[in-house]
Order: C-alpha cells, then sequence, then structure tokens
C-alpha cells in the first residue's frame, strides 16, 4: 500500500512540475511576480528600509523554484524506489538519473511553449535540488536508524 501510494506521489509530482513548465511565459511570469511581491511584502514589514532590485529577486525565486521542486522530486523519488525494494547506492543512483532525465525532458518540453526556453542552466539547478533531496533523504533514513538501534 505505502509502495503504492509513494509512486502516486511522485506522479503528481512530476505532473505538477509539467503543468508549471506548459504556462506560457506570460503565465509563469505573472506566477513568479506574485510569489516574489508576497514575499517583498513580508520583508518590508520586518525590514522597512530594505531596498530590493525586484527583476534580480524575482530571477531568485524562478530560479530556488526549480531547486526546490527538484529536492522535493528528489525525496519522493528516492522514497519510492526504497519502498519498492531497491535500497543503498542503486536507488541513489536511479533517483538522480530519473531526476536528470525528467529535468531535461521539462527542459525540452518548454522549447515548445510560447514564450520559454530549454536552458542547460536550469537542468544543473534541477540536478542540484535533487542532489540536495537525496542527501537530506539519506541523512534523515541514517539518523532514524541510528535512533532505533539505541
Amino acid at each position: 500500500m505505502y509502495k503504492i501510494l509513494a509512486w502516486t506521489a511522485v506522479i503528481l509530482w512530476m505532473a505538477l512540475i509539467f503543468y508549471l513548465s506548459h504556462q506560457p511565459a506570460t503565465v509563469s511570469s505573472e506566477l513568479s511576480e506574485g510569489i516574489t511581491e508576497v514575499i517583498v511584502t513580508t520583508v518590508e514589514k520586518v525590514i522597512p528600509h530594505a531596498d530590493f532590485d525586484l527583476g534580480t529577486f524575482n530571477h531568485l525565486v524562478r530560479k530556488n523554484a526549480h531547486f526546490f521542486a527538484y529536492m522535493i522530486f528528489g525525496v519522493l523519488t528516492l522514497n519510492a524506489l526504497r519502498r519498492s525494494g531497491v535500497v543503498g547506492y542503486r536507488s541513489m543512483g536511479w533517483t538522480l538519473s530519473i531526476c536528470i532525465l525528467y529535468a531535461i525532458s521539462d527542459e525540452v518540453h518548454q522549447l515548445f511553449v510560447p514564450g520559454r526556453s530549454g536552458e542547460v542552466r536550469d537542468v544543473l539547478i534541477d540536478t542540484a535540488g535533487a542532489i540536495v533531496g537525496i542527501g537530506m533523504y539519506w541523512l534523515i533514513a541514517k539518523l532514524m536508524r541510528r535512533r532505533s538501534t539505541r
């Protein structure tokens, strides 16, 4: 049962990434600008005289979205593979391979979306996110195993 739930989470996350990548540039920009606005408004409440270059900050929000989306994708995929009986370094290797291939396919997909482009830099950011997600999963699993043996 947990294996089915784990793979369902992976597929739903992949669908969300695809959906967000399929949005034309204008819609995607509106979404990231809205998120940027919320963050800036919140920060300005804490630091009233903060000075932001909104263009640069919006760019950072967009690139961080890549990183965190694939960090979560890495965690979900590694969990699904482990629940399917793939363990050890094999599970991490397969997870990283799946994440990289999906990141590449996502960037190729964006070549066909109005106003969007496919960028190698985004694949590298996605890969970094997946690696961090894999590392976090591994570290937490190791700590939990150590705790349960005590």
